[in-house]
């Protein structure tokens, strides 16, 4: 028996969450084969099978925690086709034989009463199925949730109490009195009484928060109990930039094999911004400031677990198709959970888009140790005066938080001037003016 244990995940990270079990127990899985998903306070990590075999018993259930080296599943290598095996092997080593669904030791183990799966147990519970009626077939003698639908299907309708009598004395209960009566010998619970009666629904889930939720809220909280947090707002004329996109959309996707974005511009635009004003693009350390002369941009994508910020390393060298490649991979593998942890550290400046969920406005909340973030909003078109005339134009307000310990808001204010700037005018971007 080969023992699934947690893989050292990170520097400085002890425990992981079980987010979710690929395989189920009595699976077989070839050598590579992902077998569970575990998820950290960066990042979601695999664990594969190390051989061919069995997926034998899960310890660590979906949303439990686990450190570091703990045991989390026993897998049994095997060729396919022969059994798992919980006990031990055959004389001389041999494999054990292989299992029948029908022999009575696939049903009772010797132990006695059959072990019951979590999800099993609660089918039974909520279908109110005894575990007398149900025939296990799981590995083991496991009772599945597929058993216990199979005798919930078989399993016969209780006659009404007042039916008996009626039939007794020869006299047949009109359908209009037998009806009431079955649904009220039915119910099992007063809350769904409470459902049938038309009441409202007040139950409660409880879950446990995950490692990523767990940290963004840690984070969060500890940027605005450390740092002192202004916002600034501008709003940015978005007609150029579009106009530029629509004209060589089709060109640079043929070219590059990927869409050409706002992103990308923004970044660049970004970038120029935190070259004119260092202080955006720097961190507190101490009683230190660091200055940093490298710009690793942090890019926020709504992934499959919450969102993330992946990290687009020295943007200043990257070229538009890039950075729009490099976004579509991160987004792509934010969606599948397979962002490592490195591919979310080290980042000097953000970008939040939070128009693609319709956001209109916002302030955005700094990502500590960074001393500022720049949130995107919807376009929408608006009246505007400009060379003294009212024209629709497609607009977007745009908000710059800073940690102002170290940014001067006539700094934060330039520096989002400089944005609206170089997107109003992006052939700025090319001419590095």
């Amino acid at each position: 028996m080969t023992e699934i244990v947690v893989p050292a995940v990170g520097e400085s990270i002890s425990e992981v969450q079980i987010s979710q079990w690929l395989k189920k127990e009595g699976d077989w899985v070839s050598a590579g084969t992902d077998l569970v998903d575990l998820e950290t306070e960066k990042a979601s990590v695999q664990v594969s099978a190390p051989v061919d075999g069995y997926l034998v018993k899960i310890l660590k259930p979906n949303d439990q925690f686990a450190t570091v080296g703990e045991v989390i599943a026993e897998f049994q290598p095997s060729a396919k086709g022969a059994a798992a095996s919980t006990g031990a092997t055959g004389p001389a080593g041999s494999p054990a034989p292989t299992a029948s669904v029908s022999a009575p030791a696939a049903t009772a183990p010797a132990e006695g009463s059959p072990r019951v799966m979590p999800s099993a147990k609660r089918m039974m519970e909520d279908q109110n199925v005894p575990l007398n009626e149900v025939t296990a077939t799981g590995p083991g003698g496991r009772v599945l949730k597929e058993d216990v639908a199979r005798a919930a299907s078989s399993a016969p309708v209780p006659a009404s109490p007042i039916a008996k009598p009626a039939a007794t004395s020869g006299t047949l209960e009109p359908a209009s009195r037998l009806v009431p009566t079955a649904i009220a010998t039915t119910t099992v619970s007063p809350s769904n009484m409470g459902l049938q009666q038309g009441t409202p629904n007040r139950s409660e889930e409880i879950k446990p928060m995950s490692m990523i939720r767990r940290t963004i809220a840690t984070r969060l909280v500890q940027a605005q109990h450390n740092a002192a947090l202004l916002t600034t707002f501008n709003e940015i004329d978005m007609q150029p930039v579009m106009q530029l996109r629509n004209k060589y959309r089709d060109a640079f996707n043929e070219k590059h094999g990927v869409k050409l974005g706002f992103m990308s511009f923004f970044a660049k635009a970004a970038c120029e911004a935190l070259k004119r004003y260092p202080s955006v693009n720097a961190e507190v350390r101490g009683n230190n400031v660091v200055y940093r002369h490298y710009y690793d941009i942090g890019i926020a994508i709504g992934g499959g677990k919450g969102l993330v910020v992946p990290v687009l390393r020295n943007v200043e060298r990257m070229s538009f198709a890039d950075i729009e490649r490099t976004i579509a991979e991160y987004a792509t593998r934010a969606m599948a959970n397979k962002l490592m942890p490195e591919d979310l550290e080290g980042g000097t400046f953000t970008i939040s888009n939070g128009g693609i969920y319709g956001s209109l406005l916002s302030t955005p909340i700094v990502n500590p140790p960074q001393s500022g973030i720049l949130g995107l909003h919807a376009i929408q078109e608006r009246p505007i005066a400009l060379n003294g005339q009212v024209v629709i134009r497609p607009m977007m307000y745009v908000a710059l938080t800073y940690d102002h310990r170290i940014i001067d808001g006539r700094e934060a204010v330039s520096f989002l001037k400089t944005i609206k700037e170089v997107i109003e005018d992006p052939s700025r971007l090319f001419l590095e003016i």
